[in-house]
């Protein structure tokens, strides 16, 4: 049986945070259904928010997009104002990865203003057999990029 939980907050630019997930003995899984990302003052600043999702911390925040990075859960685009050349947003789940760990979620503004923004992430928790909460640890444990 599994059931939805939520998260949403405001991110600083360069920030980094943990979302608490883990268990005792990783009984419960998670895989990501909707990531979203809004600016806090929409229309008033050009921005260009990279909102990240990853199963380990991160040493640095960047808006740099590396899909070979096997940690890497997930990813929003959102681009705010005049300068805007990209689509004004771009959402990437990697819906086939389960985790039973802490995640981490980091927000950059690749322009020049520094914006905060708003998330909003909705995770799909499921129950996980013994063997299954084995492999999700060890992947876990094995992921270091």
């Amino acid at each position: 049986m599994s059931r939805i939980v939520t998260f949403r907050g405001l991110m600083a630019d360069g920030a980094q945070e943990r979302i608490s997930l883990e268990t005792i003995r990783g009984e419960k899984g998670y895989k990501i259904n909707k990531l979203q990302l809004i600016s806090q003052s929409p229309g008033v600043l050009d921005t260009e928010l990279v909102f990240k999702v990853y199963s380990k911390e991160q040493t640095t925040i960047t808006s740099t997009i590396d899909f070979s990075k096997t940690t890497l859960l997930g990813i929003v685009y959102f681009s705010n104002g005049d300068s805007r050349v990209e689509p004004p947003a771009s959402t990437i789940i990697f819906d086939n990865m389960i985790f039973n760990q802490d995640i981490f979620i980091t927000l950059k503004d690749a322009g020049a203003n520094a914006a905060p923004a708003n998330y909003y992430i909705e995770l799909e928790q499921m129950d996980l057999a013994l063997d299954e909460a084995t492999v999700a640890t060890l992947k876990d444990i094995r992921n270091n990029d």
